[in-house]
């Protein structure tokens, strides 16, 4: 393999510059020719498709966000659309891929494989760190880094005047934002989707919070909860109370996907953006590369995209005892 070329896709993610750096200067330690797709699958049907070098990625590895930008694509959901990328891959003689993305991406990168016999590897990015075969995804750190130092400052605001704060973090379909920024932040509760939490329950750990003295308190609400996102539980337990409650909401929304990616982020994205290329090098296929208890390993595309990746039960627990 002689020509490859790595895109970003989906939602950005911090750490998504510091993996291209490492795919980049990793293909030019092997004497590789590496190419970059902008835009993602957009870029891959465009034509969007650039060279780079070691200098095209110096100066990146601190910075948020993705060089070769991220973009969604319905045409890439067609066969047409899909044939058109493979004609331009084609026609830059690109042998390979890595793509650095989550779900749908690695998803579109099996179709893509099955179709036209591009060989893919994946590096996981994404912030909500939901995919299964790998501990931790790239940008999730620093995303749990940020929201909680936005919680720590409405803490303090809540603290001072007495109030119940419901905090709405990132996570349609997963809860590990919230229950670490939980944790971390010494939330009074959370409330994720793979965990339902009546809004009875909320209510009761609240109650049982001011019998004993608390004058203020911090609901961490996951986006995709199923008693609502963090506006409609505030409703539901204002309405449902029988003590009045001076209750505050507030959408940390996409301010967890920017920002400089923390050191724990930019070493397991170099980490997993030169265990991505090594592996396509070596003849994987069809795989994300993921570390698992400290080890590289690679998980089919299948597995990572049907798989679901369970939350702790250990750390729900932790939030209740701590909490009391």
């Amino acid at each position: 393999m002689k020509k490859i070329a790595v895109y970003t896709s989906g939602g950005d993610a911090p750490g998504m510059n510091s993996c291209i750096r490492a795919i980049v200067r990793g293909a030019a330690y092997h004497g590789v020719e590496v190419y970059g797709i902008v835009r993602g699958y957009n870029g891959m049907i465009n034509g969007d498709i650039i060279p780079l070098n070691s200098q095209s990625v110096s100066n990146i590895i601190q910075r948020g966000g993705t060089i070769l930008k991220s973009a969604r694509s319905k045409e890439f959901l067609t066969t047409e659309g899909r044939k058109k990328a493979y004609d331009q891959l084609q026609a830059k003689g690109i042998e390979g891929l890595v793509a650095i993305g989550g779900n749908g991406t690695f998803t579109g990168a099996e179709i893509f494989y099955n179709e036209f016999k591009i060989p893919c590897v994946g590096a996981p990015g994404t912030i909500d760190n939901d995919l299964y075969g790998t501990d931790y995804t790239i940008g999730y750190d620093t995303a749990v880094n940020t929201a909680l130092d936005a919680i720590d400052k409405i803490r303090d605001t809540a603290d001072s005047h007495d109030r119940v704060f419901f905090i709405e973090v990132m996570g349609r379909d997963s809860g590990y934002i919230a229950i670490q920024c939980a944790i971390a932040g010494g939330a009074e509760a959370v409330m994720i989707p793979e965990n339902l939490t009546p809004v009875s329950e909320v209510m009761e750990t609240l109650l049982k919070g001011f019998s004993k003295a608390k004058s203020s308190s911090i609901v961490i609400v996951a986006e995709g909860d199923e008693e609502g996102n963090a506006q409609k539980v505030a409703q539901k337990i204002k309405d449902q109370m029988k003590i009045e409650l001076d209750i505050r909401v507030t959408t940390l929304g996409h301010i967890q996907r920017g920002g400089v990616p923390t050191a724990a982020d930019r070493i397991l994205a170099s980490r997993l953006g030169l265990g991505a290329l090594e592996g396509l090098l070596r003849g994987e296929k069809n795989v994300m590369a993921g570390v698992v208890n400290n080890q590289l390993v690679y998980t089919p595309f299948h597995d990572t995209i049907t798989k679901k990746k369970p939350v702790s039960e250990d750390l729900i627990r932790m939030v209740e005892i701590l909490s009391t």
